[in-house]
């Protein structure tokens, strides 16, 4: 009996130890971060833009900033998240108003959509 007592107390004691030794990590932000974004087939050749979104107040908001610093940033007015895996980007220009980007999770680093449902678009992480 002393035996099984033992055998118990050391089986509840790992137990225990496991289930505590697992910390609450808080899961990866895929979307946020530094991204280049570009847009291929545009009347002015494939266009390439830079964004750095962050995650604030539960919402990713952002910038798109032209690479060569020429034109002024553009703000993100709006970004809808699908399950991780689907990101909308709305922003506005002078030229067509409102515009959306949609992009999908194509691996760690990678994301594929396209503009306006037109214009095919990759987006790559920058590290």
């Amino acid at each position: 009996m002393k035996k099984v007592s033992l055998f118990l107390f050391i089986f509840l004691l790992g137990i225990c130890a496991r289930g505590f030794s697992q910390t609450a990590t808080p899961p990866t932000d895929f979307f946020a971060g530094k991204w280049e974004i570009i847009i291929k087939g545009t009347p002015d050749g494939d266009a390439k833009m830079t964004t750095e979104l962050v995650r604030k107040d539960g919402k990713l908001t952002g910038e798109l900033k032209d690479p060569t610093g020429t034109r002024p940033a553009t703000p993100i007015t709006k970004i809808e998240e699908d399950a991780g895996k689907k990101l909308t980007i709305h922003f506005n220009t002078e030229q067509a108003g409102e515009i959306d980007l949609a992009l999908e999770k194509v691996d760690d680093d990678n994301l594929k959509g396209m503009l306006m449902s037109m214009l095919e678009s990759t987006a790559v992480r920058v590290k």
